[in-house]
């Protein structure tokens, strides 16, 4: 895992820590796997379950710009930066099923906003100018005390590491706040400062990892295999190391699936 990355138990396997958390039968099954991918036979096979970039640091290259202006992603010493205007996404140029991705994030003015949408259509509406998928949120956080409505800040004060099906996706919450999911913990730092997403999602199950802990998740999607959004939401925020481990498909249908992208 990326350094940074989230707390794991260690299980004395010799599995990669994303999968050290497991229960035993599930370890054991897990090990035997691996074992056989390490067998004479396989030695020549790419090692399983490798990091690739997604973003390589150069350009975009990977990436698709849906709705957002020339200028919203630019690439600037290594690190993707938004400017957040137009409110929109770029998407990657390919869906991807069940993974673990690692994003790493830093805001750069009081109360912004953004996220990564996850198993999305990258189609979006025309009001919102957001597509559907399950929305992982980062928020800077001054936002609830810059958007309290009433003069009153909320006393939930979620100001990261939501998780919620959007768009007719539906999903059911880990720590529900209504349909969404809230952190149990906060551990998000504010503008200026990075901060670290691990995000596993396998087979309509998402569990968020904000700075090396798992605090929050989601399960049971109506959509399990879409394309990855980073979103524009009218503030500067930077992203770097972003990366994504794919992991083996599982039975996915049809209409589990976002239509390819046109």
């Amino acid at each position: 895992m990326t350094p940074g990355g989230p707390e794991v138990p260690r299980s004395g396997s010799a599995l990669p820590a994303p999968f050290n958390g497991y229960h035993r039968p599930m370890r054991t099954t897990l090990a035997l796997a691996f074992g056989l991918l390490a067998a004479p036979a396989f030695a020549q096979a790419p090692a399983p379950f490798q990091f690739q970039d997604l973003f390589n640091g150069k350009d975009l290259a990977g990436w698709v710009n849906i709705n957002t202006a020339p200028d919203t992603w630019t690439v600037r010493d290594g690190i993707l930066v938004s400017t957040g205007k137009p409110i929109g996404v770029m998407c990657t140029d390919r869906m991807y099923e069940n993974f673990v991705l690692h994003i790493e994030w830093m805001h750069m003015e009081p109360g912004g906003n953004s996220g990564v949408f996850a198993w999305s259509n990258a189609d979006p509406n025309p009001k919102s100018r957001l597509p559907d998928g399950v929305e992982i949120q980062m928020l800077e956080l001054e936002w609830p005390r810059l958007n309290a409505r009433g003069g009153v800040v909320p006393t939930d004060d979620y100001v990261h590491g939501e998780v919620w099906g959007v768009g007719g996706v539906k999903t059911v919450p880990d720590n529900p706040r209504g349909e969404r999911s809230s952190s149990i913990e906060k551990r998000a730092k504010g503008r200026g400062q990075w901060n670290v997403y691990d995000v596993v999602a396998v087979d309509g199950v998402i569990k968020l990892a904000v700075n090396g802990k798992f605090v929050n998740g989601i399960g049971k999607s109506t959509r399990k295999k879409g394309y990855l959004c980073l979103e524009a939401e009218g503030a500067e925020i930077h992203f770097r190391n972003v990366k994504i481990m794919e992991l083996p498909p599982g039975v996915t249908t049809a209409e589990q699936t976002a239509p390819e992208r046109r």
